[in-house]
């Protein structure tokens, strides 16, 4: 058992561009929108980039270890469906208006899982801002005649960030990532999207990506538009030099943020395992058996059974793991 790197598995949509290059991440090829950073989905598996596992994929290396890489306490399902998807988003241009389903609706019309997410927004051009629902009295009927008559825009709401701001995204809520827009996401492992709108855009082809209005306006929460969009986590020190803010914590995920400038010690006791996600600095993870560098940009897997570890530099991150 060590702490886990991974190779990042990039998406160039075409909203994407080369600002990750901002966190100290070197790009080898042009438009970049999604760095998968730990990802037992299909559509994007990790590999694991350090040690004597490299070269084996993350579900690979679950089957090879089982409940000492996953944990004790997290269901036996997931050592074939690993349950966190994490993903540090380049959105150089807006992307579409959208919306995910629940885990019941994914089941019974898709397969597999629905998509709850939280955003951390990293940085944020002046001004930049994001759709975060609809407008309160808002329903399917208004929502779908606005859809028909091209007047979406009248029927969403919008939310100016700006670096540090939180906000959740449940399945069910319409939302769509501004342009200027740099953010960590941590999900459930899907990648279903129900796109309702994408400003009339056209792919490298000249084709216009397809549209999912009926699924969409299938799960649209419609109640939840009094819902606050961002939120501004309470801040607590619990080391010397280390600062401890809990950002979301629902049934799918908990998702902390960091700010170390000493050492933090920490244990996987077996029961769960632990996503760290670097924003900032350098520094290392040392544990029983050895040390292993860190920097911003660089995601690490702690397998559940590792133990003691120690957490040393100045950094600023989030971690995320399963309640």
């Amino acid at each position: 058992m060590y702490p886990l790197k991974f190779e990042p598995v990039y998406k160039d949509y075409l909203w994407g561009g080369r600002n990750l290059e901002k966190l100290g991440r070197i790009l080898s090829q042009g438009k970049v929108a999604e760095s998968w950073e730990v990802s037992g989905h299909p559509d994007g598996t990790s590999i694991i980039s350090n040690g004597e596992l490299k070269g084996l994929s993350l579900v690979e290396y679950l089957q090879k270890e089982g409940h000492a890489a996953l944990g004790s306490a997290l269901r036996p399902a997931y050592l074939q469906e690993f349950p966190l998807l994490v993903k540090l988003i380049d959105a150089h241009d807006k992307l579409s208006v959208q919306v995910h389903p629940t885990d019941e609706y994914a089941q019974k019309h898709e397969g597999g899982y629905g998509k709850n997410e939280m955003w951390y927004i990293i940085d944020a051009k002046p001004g930049a801002s994001l759709i975060y629902d609809v407008v309160p009295g808002m329903n399917r009927e208004k929502f779908t005649q606005a859809i028909e008559e091209g007047t979406i825009g009248d029927c969403l709401q919008s939310a100016e960030v700006a670096p540090g701001d939180v906000l959740d995204i449940p399945a069910g809520l319409v939302h769509g990532i501004g342009e200027g827009i740099m953010l960590a996401e941590i999900q459930q492992s899907s990648n279903l999207t129900y796109r309702i709108y994408d400003y009339e855009r056209v792919d490298v082809m000249g084709k216009k990506r397809p549209l999912h209005v009926e699924r969409a306006l299938e799960v649209i929460d419609f109640d939840s538009a009094k819902r606050v969009a961002k939120t501004k986590p309470q801040v607590q020190q619990i080391a010397p030099g280390c600062t401890k803010a809990e950002l979301v914590a629902n049934e799918y995920f908990v998702v902390e943020l960091y700010d170390l400038k000493a050492e933090l010690s920490q244990k996987a006791q077996g029961e769960r395992f632990f996503i760290y996600t670097f924003l900032q600095g350098e520094g290392a993870i040392s544990y029983n058996q050895g040390s292993v560098p860190i920097k911003a940009a660089e995601s690490i897997l702690i397998p559940a059974s590792l133990g003691h570890y120690t957490i040393e530099g100045n950094l600023k991150f989030l971690k995320s793991y399963l309640p």
